[in-house]
């Protein structure tokens, strides 16, 4: 079941730029959870690498995980491995799942509270043959950075990504659509791959768009 947030139009194609030289700073978005999950729809997720290159694109998926979610790893309260999710907000929590993949979340909510949102996808835009150069030339330009594991693979991110000021950091940060790009059109449904919660509509995407991870999901 989903819930329709916004116009059930395809969003544009937005053309492949040069990455953008602003950047979102803690007073740009919302703090509380939900509404930065949706917030963070069609935002740009820049990674900068130290030859000064850059790979990224649109953020086109995320996932909410509130303060006394039981889905959450800050249920329980902190630990070495969740830190993160209890600092400030507008923070990276990085943590390793399966014993394979990376996975990316900015922190939200105040200091001390424990809660954060998972990016999950994004449309490639910058630096498309880096991130293919990464993830090997058979993989798919769709499945690039279609899922958390495969995003962080695509972008060079690992643990020591996690606890960074992204207001500050200097290889990673997010930045705003660019003017006229329009209103995305944004749904709800139930998150991915959970034993508990699972019918919370805390995952928001983009209607229609062939770079969401798991199965499309359309706006009624």
């Amino acid at each position: 079941m989903t819930s329709p947030i916004s116009p059930t139009a395809l969003p544009p194609k937005p053309p492949c730029t040069s990455p953008p030289e602003r950047r979102l700073h803690r007073a740009d978005v919302p703090h509380e959870t939900l509404a930065l999950a949706r917030a963070l729809i069609g935002t740009r997720l820049v990674r900068r690498f130290a030859d000064g290159t850059c790979a990224g694109g649109r953020i086109v998926e995320t996932e909410a995980y509130t303060p006394g979610d039981p889905s959450s790893h800050a249920f329980r309260g902190p630990t070495k491995r969740n830190r993160a999710m209890f600092g400030p907000p507008f923070c990276t929590y990085v943590y390793f799942i399966y014993g394979t993949a990376w996975c990316l979340n900015v922190t939200s909510e105040a200091e001390r509270t424990g809660a954060a949102v998972l990016i999950r996808a994004i449309e490639p835009l910058y630096g498309r043959a880096t991130m293919q150069a990464r993830r090997g030339p058979n993989v798919a330009e769709r499945d690039l950075a279609r899922g958390p594991g495969r995003l962080c693979a695509a972008l060079g991110i690992d643990g020591s990504f996690d606890a960074l000021d992204l207001e500050t950091a200097a290889d990673l940060f997010l930045a705003p659509a660019p003017p006229g790009e329009g209103v995305l059109p944004v749904i709800a449904s139930a998150r991915i791959g959970l034993s508990r919660a699972v019918d919370v509509e805390h995952r928001f995407s983009v209607a229609g768009s062939r770079w969401v991870s798991g199965s499309a999901v359309r706006s009624k």
